[in-house]
């Protein structure tokens, strides 16, 4: 694991930024997917030349390799467009000399012969914020390295703290996915991230590639069985609060669609569907601000277009459900989440079966606002039962339910004859 702070302000001197503070401080060998893991950090590199060595022999190195960037992106005040990665005392008129060129860094990392992800919480000054966003459209900011994120603009002051969406992957990180395998989905890590993380209007999201194994689940070392574990004496013990917007695999092989599609040029007749991680970010900003109903809207309408323009089946159509879902439980209404969780888990049933994880997640989704639905759980149980009995070892999660419904039953008071 490579940590390379790209931290342009001479003031800091060998001190980090608080981002890759953060990392540092959060025992980053645990994220790496290698039962050996080395940790290099990089703070206030002198020079692209140096930073440049350390990456390549980072990728050398065969196996898993994470590379997490922070700092400062610029393009050179004189023959700009190239974009650079600052480092210690880079100004725009010295950053072509001074910093380390982004294709330098994209370069390095196409060599590298094992899984390589590429995790970056950046900021770009007004110069270099256009090539962001078209290189964010295009890949071209990716070159094809598994590449996700966040580019904020320049703050007025400088931070004192790690930015939001690195202490929300730290959190994911360091909690992991009870439900899931030894290696976490990256995709959905860093939705979850961008959830908890409330992005802004001019926040750029990275999300590029398909990454391989390469982000360690802390969660599964400890669980000592993949099944649902048994109803206790004293009734269901609640499921672990569920991941968020988990985008189904068939939209993330072999070529996921770009956070923000490039510049389509003139209007076609026919409106484009705008993508659900277009639509993302205002939509959680408007529910991390407490305008539920905002985010709610929004959401419909994103899911109307998918509607229109893919059909009820489709997995473009189910995504929206979902995002409606962790809305929804977002608000409050766990009822509501739980029905659209188990609409959405009924969805991918029908298109991959019940052996598919991404399947299962739903239902656990689903399960797990159930238990937060107060009086609605009696009429729901029904249907999650269904589902539950659809899947192979959903023996546990069933039997709680039953044990719900036979509890209700035995609590109904008696009807006194008249």
């Amino acid at each position: 694991m490579l940590l390379l702070d790209g931290t342009p302000d001479r003031r800091r001197g060998v001190l980090p930024n608080p981002t890759a503070h953060a990392v540092a401080g959060a025992h980053p060998r645990r994220f790496l997917a290698a039962d050996a893991v080395d940790v290099v950090q990089l703070p206030a590199v002198e020079g692209p030349q140096s930073a440049l060595a350390y990456l390549q022999h980072a990728a050398a190195v065969p196996g898993p390799l994470l590379v997490w960037v922070t700092g400062r992106l610029m393009v050179p005040a004189r023959r700009g467009g190239e974009l650079h990665l600052a480092l210690s005392g880079s100004t725009p008129a010295t950053v072509r000399y001074t910093g380390l060129p982004w294709a330098w860094l994209l370069r390095t990392l196409q060599a590298h012969a094992g899984p390589v992800l590429l995790m970056a919480d950046l900021e770009a000054d007004a110069a270099a914020r256009p090539h962001v966003v078209n290189g964010a459209g295009s890949g071209e900011l990716a070159g094809g390295v598994p590449l996700f994120g966040v580019v904020n603009p320049v703050p007025p002051v400088p931070a004192r703290e790690a930015g939001p969406y690195t202490r929300a992957l730290i959190e994911a990180l360091q909690t992991g996915d009870p439900h899931a395998g030894p290696v976490l989905d990256v995709p959905t890590v860093h939705r979850r991230a961008l959830l908890a993380a409330g992005p802004g209007p001019d926040t750029v999201p990275l999300q590029w590639g398909a990454p391989g194994p390469v982000l360690a689940n802390v969660a599964a070392a400890a669980r000592p069985h993949p099944q649902p574990e048994p109803r206790p004496a004293g009734g269901p013990a609640p499921l672990q609060p569920p991941a968020s917007l988990q985008p189904p695999a068939s939209l993330r092989q072999p070529e996921p669609a770009p956070v923000r599609p490039p510049d389509p040029g003139p209007a076609p007749a026919a409106a484009p569907v705008p993508a659900q991680d277009d639509l993302l970010p205002g939509i959680l900003a408007a529910a991390h601000a407490g305008r539920h109903n905002e985010a709610a809207a929004m959401a419909a309408a994103g899911e109307q277009q998918a509607l229109r323009h893919y059909g009820p089946d489709s997995p473009e159509a189910g995504l929206w459900v979902e995002v409606r879902a962790d809305l929804a439980r977002m608000a409050g209404d766990h009822s509501r989440a739980a029905e659209l969780w188990m609409t959405a888990a009924a969805a991918r049933f029908g298109r991959s079966g019940p052996a598919d994880g991404e399947a299962l997640a739903a239902l656990k989704r689903a399960h797990y606002c159930w238990q937060h639905s107060g009086d609605q759980a009696h009429r729901l149980a029904p249907d999650l039962l269904a589902l539950w009995e659809r899947v192979p070892g959903g023996e546990g999660a069933a039997g709680h339910i039953r044990a719900h419904l036979q509890g209700a039953e035995e609590n109904v008071p008696p009807t006194v004859a008249r």
